[in-house]
């Protein structure tokens, strides 16, 4: 089964058991991937859908601290209730440790030396890790390596 055929029947079965939150969170996934679509003139594969998925759990992510800054309990519990909906489709995330091994990897891999080289780091785990892991998780390691060496 596709992505978006799961996403079309969790859909289907938010609506019977009239589960408004994750009824209106699957809605904003499938507006964003149609949108993409549209934008695009293609039709998504289960990657891409990933990705639009992905970047939907860095709205919210952003979100929540904004929500947190303002003290707005009300909007961060809904919006944690989606980001749990959200991390459903996605692959399991990468621990912190298995971070930390690919970037070593990925460092050795580019002869990285100090943080001038991080763009190369970067480009080399993202492929790695793409839709595991957070871009900016990745960063604070990345950094954090550099800074040892």
């Amino acid at each position: 089964m596709s992505l978006k055929d799961r996403l079309m029947s969790d859909l289907k079965t938010s609506m019977r058991e009239k589960d408004n939150i994750k009824k209106a969170t699957i809605t904003m996934v499938r507006a964003a991937i149609l949108q993409n679509e549209k934008d695009n003139k293609v039709v998504l594969d289960d990657e891409d859908v990933l990705a639009v998925i992905a970047k939907q759990v860095k709205q919210r992510k952003d979100a929540l601290e904004e929500f947190k800054k303002a003290q707005r309990e009300d909007l961060m519990e809904q919006t944690e209730k989606e980001l749990d909906i959200l991390m459903e489709y996605l692959p399991k995330q990468l621990t912190e440790e298995e971070l930390k091994v690919i970037v070593s990897d990925a460092i050795n891999e580019v002869g990285a030396t100090s943080l001038k080289d991080m763009g190369k780091v970067m480009s080399a785990v993202m492929p790695k890790v793409k839709g595991r892991a957070d871009g900016g998780m990745i960063n604070k390691i990345v950094k954090e390596i550099l800074n040892e060496q």
